[in-house]
């Protein structure tokens, strides 16, 4: 080697050695002197709702027994960095907003997209085509138009486009949005049908992955920036709403073979490709298959999830979750929608609706999600519209009869969780030594710390928060779920 390469060699050798140095320097330590902590709760039976209830000062407290009941923060563990938490704002959500008085609409986008005065959302989600949540079922593109020219969304700048604006610009003019089809054109299906599942046509695959560019160019056109996209909402659901079915193997070479690369072409390779897009109890396999063809998983930025595997009557399945981050730790994870179905009006008040929320969010986000997708962000007093009858409870209800805004406590727990836990915010660790208190805590850049508890039991329960050496004495509520920041 010449002694000019050698000395370059050795100029590259110091420079990726100070490098890896500079990636590598500990953040500065979190610190517990001269913090005091700040409660806002939610408790069934009381006029609690985000309300801040108390602040706690911090005593020296080396070593707990084990007859405390106890929530220990470790901040000097952090994991994986949150973008964001929201509501799908779909065809449902959008025309029932318009049914509002504009005080009543001006309420509903404060209450929830303005970070102070609200919760703060900072996600979102909404359908390509028509969805069960639409009142109608519809199509961008006329029957048997393979080449796509007739494409438009003329449908959706009635109520859904406006609507998506005002959601953005109450956000503070940036708000994440991904985007799902629940199924191509009836006559790109085997079924030639919308509903009841079917599958793509092969001959079609390219075409379809060109509807998707066609939808992100219009939307983005009016003014409504695309994060990313779902390659299908629920690819094993044989629905009787818009529905199209994909196995594992099909899913991965639609993405390796035609959408990937169809992004990529049109310029849009920053756009983030999310599979699956269905329950918890298959996302494991689906990913497994998916991921370790590394030709199709050089197009995905991750694994989006839902809640309803307890359809067989079992329970959520937060492990397999677990599984997907251990086992594809490059990728991410996304919960991408969750809803309580079989709507009844006299159960609005039900405090049961939270709480599978809190439990749901706690779960996911300590297995490794990034980001929290509720179901439809608002609803009528019907739990629609709902062109398939399989109407839904939202965490808020709009009773188009009266024209009021009915807040279920689904808003009050996800704003436990919103309003605190912002994007860039990393997950820390929070570990209960009882089962009815579940919890789950984060950082932010500044240091901040938010920690929320959740309290499952009848009882009131009086708790340390310890961290590092000193502990804050806490009192939880019966069924109650409390933001703690420390700062």
């Amino acid at each position: 080697m010449s002694k000019h390469k050698l000395t370059l060699f050795a100029f590259a050798l110091l420079f990726t050695q100070f490098a890896r140095a500079q990636n590598s320097l500990p953040e500065k330590p979190f610190s517990i002197e001269n913090k005091a902590v700040q409660v806002y709760s939610t408790a069934q039976n009381t006029d609690y709702k985000l309300s801040k209830t108390e602040t706690i000062q911090f005593v020296d407290k080396l070593q707990p027994t084990e007859k405390e009941i106890c929530v220990f923060v470790d901040a000097s563990k952090t994991f994986q960095t949150i973008l964001g938490i929201g509501s799908a704002l779909t065809d449902a959500s959008a025309e029932t907003f318009y049914k509002l008085s504009k005080d009543k609409q001006q309420e509903f986008l404060t209450a929830f997209y303005d970070t102070k005065k609200g919760i703060g959302y900072s996600l979102a989600r909404t359908n390509i085509q028509s969805c069960d949540f639409s009142s109608d079922t519809y199509s961008y593109v006329s029957n048997n138009d393979s080449t796509l020219k007739t494409f438009n969304i003329e449908h959706d700048l009635k109520y859904r486009v406006p609507f998506i604006k005002q959601a953005i610009a109450a956000a503070g003019g940036k708000l994440t949005m991904f985007v799902s089809p629940w199924s191509p054109p009836a006559w790109m299906k085997s079924n030639n049908d919308m509903l009841h599942g079917g599958k793509l046509k092969l001959v079609f695959d390219q075409n379809w992955a060109d509807f998707y560019i066609k939808f992100i160019n219009a939307y983005q056109k009016q003014g409504i920036p695309i994060w990313g996209l779902t390659v299908q909402n629920e690819p094993e659901a044989n629905q009787k709403w818009e529905s199209c079915i994909f196995t594992a193997s099909e899913e991965r070479d639609f993405v390796k073979n035609f959408l990937g690369p169809t992004l990529q072409k049109n310029g849009f390779a920053d756009k983030k490709l999310i599979v699956w897009d269905h329950n918890r109890d298959q996302v494991y396999q689906r990913a497994s298959i998916i991921l370790e063809d590394k030709d199709a998983a050089k197009y995905v930025w991750g694994v989006g999830y839902h809640w309803y595997e307890t359809w067989t009557g079992d329970s959520m399945m937060f492990g397999n979750v677990k599984n997907v981050a251990e086992s594809f730790p490059e990728k991410n994870l996304l919960f991408t929608e969750g809803c309580i179905d079989k709507f009844d009006f006299s159960r609005l008040n039900d405090w049961s609706l939270g709480e599978k929320y809190g439990q749901s969010i706690i779960h996911d986000f300590n297995n490794g999600t990034v980001g929290w997708t509720d179901w439809n962000i608002l609803l009528d007093e019907k739990g629609g519209p709902n062109h398939a009858g399989n109407f839904c409870f939202a965490p808020v209800i709009a009773d188009t009869r009266s024209g009021q805004l009915i807040y279920t406590n689904i808003y009050y727990y996800l704003g436990h969780f919103s309003k605190f836990v912002r994007p860039g915010d990393k997950r820390i660790i929070s570990s209960s030594n009882r089962e009815s208190l579940q919890t789950t805590a984060f950082i932010n850049p500044a240091g901040k710390l938010a920690v929320i508890v959740m309290n499952t039991s009848d009882k009131k329960l009086t708790y340390n928060l310890c961290i590092t050496g000193k502990a804050a004495v806490v009192t939880s509520l019966p069924h109650s779920i409390s933001t703690l920041i420390i700062e």
